[in-house]
């Protein structure tokens, strides 16, 4: 269940003085344009709602669909009952190898295992809301995890509860980015495939388990999972995708535009999974 969904959204007032082109446009198209023409003249990154790519499919944003240039703050998602953060369990984040890009092998003293899978490649951009999500939000830091192709967790679920894989922190770049190299998350009963992600305000509060700024989730978009489950090692996510959708989904029911990454990319060569996230 959402612990809080801000949609709202300000809109630039159009003062009465305006004239020539903008003056003749549609009042949206002529906001939209505002908001573009002050991104670009300030030499800020994107606004969140556009990507570096817009032949992503679907959108990659935090904001909604392609050419959005709306800024709205991700919604707040439960952790769900594995987050190995300490807040349910084993705290994992304050384990020494934790801070890692790839995730797909277990660390420390669990088993040494591997999760295997169709590659996943993905990278999250973090955006201070409070800017207009013009501005990324470097030195930040987020914690991510997720199911493997099975659909188990590691450190809770029988049979891979000594390992650790599929978990990792990252501090932010001067882009406001992480990348996590991983594996395609496979689909269980009851949930829409997801990846699970913290985001604190410092490396150093990730890794003691403190101050978390957001706790949200990562939707795939029906098309990929379709491919993916198609493939050895994700027979029963067929099944279960089958019962459900976006809008069933007890976490993104209720809205996922802000939440639904933008992929591409191919079973042989693997997936790139793209996010934007304002906070």
């Amino acid at each position: 269940m959402r612990r809080h969904h801000d949609d709202e959204v300000l809109e630039d007032e159009t003062h009465e003085h305006d004239r020539g082109l903008s003056h003749d446009l549609p009042v949206l198209a002529r906001r939209r344009m505002i908001r573009l023409m002050a991104g670009v003249g300030a030499g800020l990154v994107p606004l969140v709602g556009c990507t570096a790519d817009d032949t992503s499919t679907p959108s990659a944003s935090a904001t909604g669909s392609a050419g959005s240039a709306e800024c709205v703050t991700v919604p707040e998602e439960t952790a769900g009952p594995y987050p190995g953060d300490g807040s349910n369990g084993v705290n994992v984040l304050k384990e020494s190898g934790v801070v890692r890009g790839d995730i797909t092998r277990s660390f420390g003293d669990s088993a040494g295992g591997t999760a295997e899978g169709v590659p996943l490649t993905f990278t999250l951009t973090v955006v201070d809301a409070a800017s207009g999500c013009g501005t990324p939000k470097r030195g930040a830091a987020v914690y991510v995890w997720h199911c493997d192709r099975e659909g188990g967790y590691s450190l809770y679920t029988e049979g891979v509860a000594d390992e650790n894989y599929l978990r990792g922190v990252q501090e932010t770049d001067d882009r406001g980015e992480v990348t996590f190299t991983s594996v395609f998350p496979g689909c269980y009963p009851g949930r829409w495939p997801h990846v699970h992600f913290e985001v604190y305000g410092s490396l150093a509060d990730a890794t003691t388990a403190t101050a978390i700024t957001s706790t949200s989730q990562l939707a795939l978009p029906k098309d990929v999972c379709d491919t993916v489950y198609a493939t050895e090692g994700y027979e029963s996510s067929v099944d279960n995708l089958g019962r459900l959708s976006l809008e069933s989904d007890s976490v993104f029911r209720d809205g996922h535009d802000q939440q639904l990454a933008g992929v591409k990319g191919s079973v042989a060569e693997g997936y790139t999974a793209t996010l934007t996230i304002a906070v």
